[in-house]
């Protein structure tokens, strides 16, 4: 399993907007073959940062059945425009204890 992990910076005001356009483009990336979960959370102290939370089956799945593919295009038409920035991506495995 590989956890991908995006910093999300929403243009001030927007917050709203984009917590909206992700509940309509959820499904979209939760049903993409190899995506096994996806959270969203929101910063309390700085309110307009979001942290996206995919685990995926592997990289490839997220590249393949993902990034490369119309459900990409469909997901980021929905909270590309609430972008202050773009997002800063990437994956990362667990750490055995």
């Amino acid at each position: 399993m590989v956890l991908e992990v995006a910093l999300i910076d929403v243009l001030p005001g927007n917050e709203d907007a984009f917590a909206a356009a992700y509940a309509q483009g959820h499904p979209v990336l939760a049903g993409t073959p190899g995506c096994r979960s996806v959270r969203m959370t929101r910063g309390i102290e700085s309110p307009s940062r979001f942290v996206l939370l995919v685990e995926w089956d592997s990289v490839e799945a997220h590249n393949e059945n993902f990034r490369g593919t119309e459900r990409f295009t469909r997901w980021r038409e929905l909270i590309g425009p609430h972008f202050a920035s773009p997002p800063h991506v990437e994956h990362f495995l667990d750490v055995p204890a």
